[in-house]
């Protein structure tokens, strides 16, 4: 079994847009360097001065990160594990089958109950819809192969 890949991003970016995410994250990131030493003398007294600087530091992570395209979010699914990347700042969680105790399927997401009795949770949006059946069926049949027992669950509201 080859490894699936499922993109769980809303929007697709293009090269341009991820240039310019990377132009701007640089752009950022030195603007609030050349700001720090500028103003190196008044940083003790002033705290919105620091404050000011870390947002631009995330923010410039933030724009440098979507731009590499390391902040896609996305699901994996091999032969013998799952790879889930649910945030676009955090790594992705990997997840062995032998670990696995059991995999509830709901409509808008997926519960992986691990034997360590820690749940991992997959939510699916409701604006992009598409994704939803085909990683659904990639679950199952990985479940299928591993021997992993599935529950699909409707919820009525």
């Amino acid at each position: 079994m080859e490894i699936n890949h499922y993109s769980l991003e809303v929007n697709k970016t293009n090269k341009l847009i991820r240039v310019f995410q990377l132009i701007f994250g640089i752009v950022c990131a030195v603007l609030a360097i050349i700001w720090l030493i500028m103003n190196l003398k008044t940083l003790t007294s002033n705290g919105s001065l620091v404050l000011t600087i870390l947002f631009l530091l995330g923010f410039a992570f933030y724009l440098v990160n979507s731009g590499l395209g390391k902040g896609d979010k996305y699901i994996e699914i091999g032969q013998n594990s799952l790879k889930l990347k649910r945030n676009s700042v955090i790594p992705a969680t990997e997840i062995k089958a032998g670990d696995i105790q059991k995999i509830e399927i709901y409509p808008l997401n997926i519960v992986f109950i691990l034997k360590s009795g820690k749940k991992e949770l997959l939510r699916f949006g409701t604006f992009y819809t598409g994704v939803i059946e085909p990683v659904k069926t990639g679950v199952e049949s990985f479940c299928e192969t591993n021997g992993i027992p599935v529950e699909a669950i409707n919820e009525n509201l």
